[in-house]
């Protein structure tokens, strides 16, 4: 049983052929021009993404779905799909499979099939969110590359994400976030050994402050897409996901979009799938979920762009996807595009109502973000976009915990008499 192994020391104490590196080298998603593993590296000399790239033919050869079954049910047990050349060097607070919940509640309030509707739920991750996938790669390799000293923006999520994997890494972390960002998350973040700064601005103020200081401060820049590796941990989503459904992925995929790396991830996840021999050539809708107050992906979609515009006056209170420009845009667009997906935006006061109808109906809290991919296959079912009967995914990204929750139904004074008849 899972529950008789030792935690973690596993990672420590993995065999060579455990460890196998098939890594071949970095590329420039825009360009192709290769780089070389093995080395720092932020952007390509085009000012975009790096991708990792694997030898693919090899790890056919070494890697069965055979193999999976017994491996411990984490992020780690992909290990041929990801960069870490030294296992010793792992920064793990316990990622674990995320459930994929069922949702018949849903299904029969929105009209959907039996079966066609299910929440993979990332609010289970340490740190509550998503980001953990992420930054424990990213945080592992920082560590294998010798980096000492880490900043980053972010909306809060990441934040806490790279302060406790950091801290588990003993790497220095500076952290600048919005100052209207979540105060749980502040606090977070804070509480796990990072040094978090509120900039009265938006995620991209707060990304230039973390550019101009790699030279004066002297740190790396881990915002989104700007260091290869978060990438990679986030890709886990999609191979999960493959593996939970008996490798037959969905007909769609909602996933709620700012800097995008999940849904980039999980795209390349899937090839990497199908070059293994895992999957065939079928592939999900990609849709990207926007909020209204922040929607450059679908501004760009909608007039066939393939690189988005700067969004003016961002406004959402989804702040994971209140990001005015992703780097990584003309990677969405093109997945999205790719897939025969969509980029969808929905209002707040939906998100609102999409997240207490979840609560409601099936007892999940969700966060705004998770919510906006309810609201947005609510509103793709009434355009006609999907039909009933197709199989969804829809992530929730982190724990509604860490967001304003429901109030008591009432209040009730023990020192007087009960009136029962209210409990009808």
């Amino acid at each position: 049983m899972f529950f008789d192994k030792p935690p973690f020391n596993g990672y420590q104490t993995g065999t060579m052929a455990e460890n196998k590196y098939f890594v071949t080298h970095l590329e420039c998603a825009l360009t192709g021009k290769q780089y070389p593993a093995g080395q720092l590296h932020n952007l390509s000399q085009a000012g975009k993404p790096l991708l990792v790239r694997y030898d693919l033919a090899g790890i056919k050869k070494a890697f069965t779905k055979e193999a999976l079954k017994g491996r411990r049910p984490d992020m780690w047990k992909w290990r041929e799909l990801l960069p870490y050349k030294n296992a010793g060097n792992i920064v793990s607070l316990g990622e674990m499979e995320t459930p994929l919940i069922p949702c018949p509640a849903l299904e029969k309030e929105l009209g959907s099939s039996a079966g066609a509707l299910l929440i993979k739920d990332e609010g289970r991750l340490p740190t509550g969110s998503f980001k953990a996938r992420g930054l424990a790669l990213a945080v592992t390799m920082a560590k294998e590359l010798g980096v000492t000293k880490i900043a980053m923006p972010t909306a809060g999520n990441a934040g806490a994400a790279l302060a406790a994997y950091a801290t588990r890494a003993g790497i220095d972390c500076f952290i600048f976030s919005p100052d209207d960002a979540q105060e749980i998350t502040i606090g977070e973040t804070a509480l796990q050994g990072g040094k978090i700064y509120l900039v009265d601005g938006l995620i991209n103020d707060c990304g230039r402050i973390v550019g101009e200081g790699v030279e004066a401060a002297g740190w790396f820049d881990f915002s989104t897409l700007k260091e290869p590796y978060r990438i990679e941990g986030k890709k886990t989503m999609g191979l999960e996901l493959a593996e939970q459904l008996d490798w037959r992925l969905p007909d769609a995929i909602f996933y709620p979009t700012g800097g995008g790396t999940g849904l980039i991830g999980m795209w390349k996840a899937f090839a990497e799938l199908e070059a293994i021999g895992f999957i065939g050539p079928e592939r999900p809708k990609m849709i990207a979920v926007q909020a209204e107050g922040c929607a450059p992906i679908v501004k760009a979609f909608e007039e066939g762009k393939e690189f988005a515009e700067f969004w003016e006056g961002a406004d959402t209170l989804a702040q994971g996807m209140r990001v005015p420009a992703a780097i990584g845009d003309f990677m969405i667009l093109g997945a999205v595009r790719d897939s025969g997906g969509f980029a969808i935006a929905v209002s707040d006061q939906a998100i609102i109502k999409a997240r207490l109808l979840c609560g409601e109906k099936e007892g999940l809290n969700i966060g705004p973000e998770g919510a906006a991919t309810l609201a947005a296959y609510r509103k793709a079912l009434a355009g006609g976009l999907i039909s009933r009967d197709q199989r969804v995914v829809l992530f929730n990204c982190g724990s509604g915990l860490k967001y304003p929750v429901g109030q008591a139904s009432g209040r009730i004074d023990h020192t007087k008499p009960v009136d029962y008849s209210q409990f009808n």
